[in-house]
């Protein structure tokens, strides 16, 4: 991208954020500081890891590939079949 196009985006971003809510300046904020880790990471060659230990969605994930819940789930999420 280029040095001029890059900066009207910044501009526009700037301007957009006088019109939201600081609730919604909060989420921005929030996500710019997720893009910048992910650069970061992609700048050292990292992937991001999927640690169960840390993520209390994945380690619950783990448990439906048990039964009773693996043979079902089909049923269990979507109901009978007609």
């Amino acid at each position: 991208m280029n040095e001029y196009k890059s900066q009207v985006l910044k501009d526009m971003v700037k301007d957009a954020l006088e019109y939201l809510s600081e609730e919604r300046i909060a989420e921005v904020f929030d996500f710019v500081g997720y893009l910048l880790a992910k650069e970061k990471r992609e700048k050292r060659g990292e992937e991001m890891e999927l640690d169960p230990t840390k993520d209390p969605i994945l380690k619950y994930t783990e448990g439906v590939s048990v039964e009773p819940f693996a043979h079902r789930i089909d049923e269990i999420l979507y109901g009978g079949q007609d």
